[in-house]
């Protein structure tokens, strides 16, 4: 028999608390200037360079591959038994490769182990460090090396295929071929005590030059049917379902779903019951969402082809 859940209408479902049990993670955002180092800016623009958060996302927050979930928990052990390690000549691995399709896991566990590592997250603004000018790219990488080489951070390259793709892609011009030469340079004489995560949902993007410059490649892959089932529930459990909603078999009709795609599956149904006025959800409400995300993702699919 299934367990009584409880319905919407015992909570208040305001757009704060509706948002942190969805996300079931927050952040305090911190000011631009950390521990008196000022966070690097465009020059030409005048954009900060990166973002320094501090999450609250932990292990509860996240469901991953059992061997993905051990990779990152090695890190955070190395790092956390460095002095041990020391001893014997030895360094925790420092720089990172986070790989995947979108939707995977990789922010959020770069998240996690700002979270159990207890140091700031910094994540790089792509979009303030591309430049129009000759030059200036390298310059704001460099500022930004220059910064997370003072303090301890978790630093997080996101869409990190911009600035790293192949140097022999005919499609590229010469600044970019000067920039992923030079942030190969930046990597290789990075002396700071940052852990540097690159991310990418396009790693077939990638100069072969740049895999070898990384201490672990870690594979986020779709999650299995199991862990989908595991991703319904922990969205799907504030909610109180009807008798006809069996979480197993949706979990197997949402093949090559992502946990953001399901996330978001589980957000639609639950506003729809919302708006609706019913206080519980319907198997219909998910089939729609499904459909819904799948007309989504063809679209997507299209875009990126």
């Amino acid at each position: 028999m299934r367990k009584k859940q409880p319905d919407i209408s015992d909570r208040t479902l305001s757009d704060n608390n509706f948002g942190q049990l969805i996300r079931e993670s927050n952040s305090n955002h911190y000011s631009s200037n950390y521990k008196n180092h000022q966070v690097p800016k465009d020059t030409e623009r005048g954009f900060d360079l990166l973002d320094i958060n501090s999450p609250l996302t932990d292990w509860s927050s996240l469901i991953l591959a059992i061997d993905t979930q051990n990779s990152i928990e090695q890190i955070i052990t190395e790092r956390k038994f460095a002095d041990n390690l020391a001893k014997y000549g030895l360094k925790p691995k420092q720089k990172l490769l986070f790989t995947g399709q979108p939707g995977t896991g990789k922010t959020s566990s770069a998240e996690v182990l700002s979270f159990k590592l207890s140091l700031p997250l910094v994540t790089v603004n792509f979009e303030s460090v591309i430049s129009s000018y000759l030059g200036e790219t390298s310059a704001n990488l460099k500022h930004i090396f220059d910064f997370i080489s003072i303090g301890q951070y978790v630093v997080l390259f996101d869409e990190f295929d911009i600035i790293g793709k192949k140097r022999d892609d005919p499609t590229e011009h010469g600044e970019i071929k000067r920039v992923v030469n030079n942030f190969m340079l930046m990597l290789d004489h990075f002396k700071g005590n940052s852990i540097i995560i690159a991310a990418t949902n396009h790693a077939h993007l990638l100069d072969v030059g740049v895999w070898r410059r990384f201490d672990d490649i870690i594979f986020f892959d779709l999650p299995s049917v199991k862990n989908r089932e595991r991703i319904f529930e922990k969205y799907l459990k504030m909610v109180h379902l009807s008798d006809e909603v069996n979480i197993e078999k949706i979990a197997r009709s949402a093949s090559y779903y992502s946990g953001s795609d399901i996330e978001q599956v589980c957000v639609a149904a639950i506003k729809e019951c919302i708006l609706n006025n019913r206080t519980t959800i319907e198997l219909s409400d998910i089939k729609d969402a499904i459909s819904r995300q799948n007309k989504r993702k063809g679209f997507l699919k299209g875009s990126y082809a």
